[in-house]
């Protein structure tokens, strides 16, 4: 086993040096230190192994994952280095040709972006219920964005989103809940409210995920609220941003902020398929933003923006949202302002 880390240590760093952008790394680090890469598949066997080789085969992979990322580092640095010096001669722009055909200079409008139509449509409906909208900071501390919302450092909630955890020890938010938070540090009940804005997590993309997306958080919180309140506004936002004929289902699920969790199901293309998490905010998230868990109650919800525009266009593949692929965008018109 320790000679088969060397050799992939030994492969990884040749496959390193051999990259000649940026994409290529991606790729090499994809491949060697993903969830699904070799390093990890050699730490999966270790608990098969005789407990005397655990030990030294558990430091080697350690080291061999270590050597792997200072060396993809570096070769990043050399290669976004390189590109710099270059741009003079990759990225100038001849400020004399006439604008390309479909652009707006050209004398055709763009369009606007779905999730950006979607987004406004949203608001426009939660706005007639009586919800206001907030807003929060992208960059969130650890409180907000776990603490003060149940999951503390040793839960395991925290594998469930992989995050981008930055040098100063803040992070990228994992969801828009921490606007929820701080909404209830500084309101009093009642308090109606969504937050419609972007997130982002360490995913492997693929045709379902992106790791930076968007999400809609919505939170009501005063005396006597039900888990009924929550079905009655989630089935309107539905019907009135998909179509009256939307099929909505509720299975119940777990989620460390909420108590009962529920997650709520559409039909898309003749299946169902999982769009939004909710359920009553538990009292240790009440208590945390200053608010009587005896004296009020309320009920919480976050669903994805780009996977409701992805059933409400019929899009296949969620990357395309973001892809800035004109030929992509200019299959829509703006939603309600089209």
């Amino acid at each position: 086993m320790l000679d088969q880390l060397q050799a992939l240590q030994a492969t990884a760093l040749d496959e390193v040096r051999a990259a000649v952008d940026v994409a290529a790394l991606d790729v090499v680090q994809s491949a060697f230190l993903g969830k699904k890469g070799q390093v990890q598949q050699v730490l999966r066997t270790i608990g098969k192994l005789d407990p005397k080789e655990r030990g030294p085969v558990g430091r080697a992979a350690n080291e061999a994952k270590q050597a792997i990322e200072a060396a993809l580092e570096a070769r990043k640095a050399e290669l976004l280095a390189a590109a710099d010096a270059n741009l003079a001669e990759t990225e100038w722009v001849d400020a004399t040709l006439p604008p390309p055909a479909g652009s707006r200079a050209s004398g055709r409008g763009g369009s606007i972006h779905p999730i950006t139509a979607l987004v406004r449509d949203m608001e426009d409906v939660f706005l007639s219920m009586g919800f206001e909208t907030l807003d929060g900071p992208w960059v969130e501390d650890d409180h907000h964005n776990f603490g003060a919302l149940n999951i503390p450092p040793d839960h395991p909630a925290r594998d469930m989103q992989d995050t981008y955890w930055l040098t100063d020890g803040n992070l990228l938010r994992t969801h828009t809940s921490p606007v929820q938070v701080r909404a209830m540090e500084t309101r009093k009940p009642p308090i109606r409210a969504v937050c419609l804005g972007r997130i982002f997590r360490n995913e492997e993309l693929d045709a379902t995920h992106e790791n930076t997306f968007h999400q809609c958080e919505g939170f009501f919180v005063d005396r006597d609220v039900s888990v009924g309140h929550m079905i009655y506004v989630l089935e309107s936002l539905l019907h009135e941003i998909i179509g009256p004929d939307v099929k909505v289902r509720l299975r119940p699920s777990y989620f460390p902020f909420v108590e009962p969790g529920f997650e709520m199901d559409v039909t898309f293309r003749g299946d169902w398929m999982e769009l939004l998490g909710c359920g009553m905010v538990h009292p240790y998230v009440l208590e945390a933003g200053g608010i009587d868990p005896n004296e009020y109650s309320g009920f919480a919800f976050g669903m994805g923006i780009d996977r409701l525009v992805m059933v409400r266009h019929g899009v296949e593949d969620i990357r395309h949202l973001m892809s800035g692929d004109l030929r992509f965008m200019s299959q829509f018109t703006g939603g309600l302002e089209g």
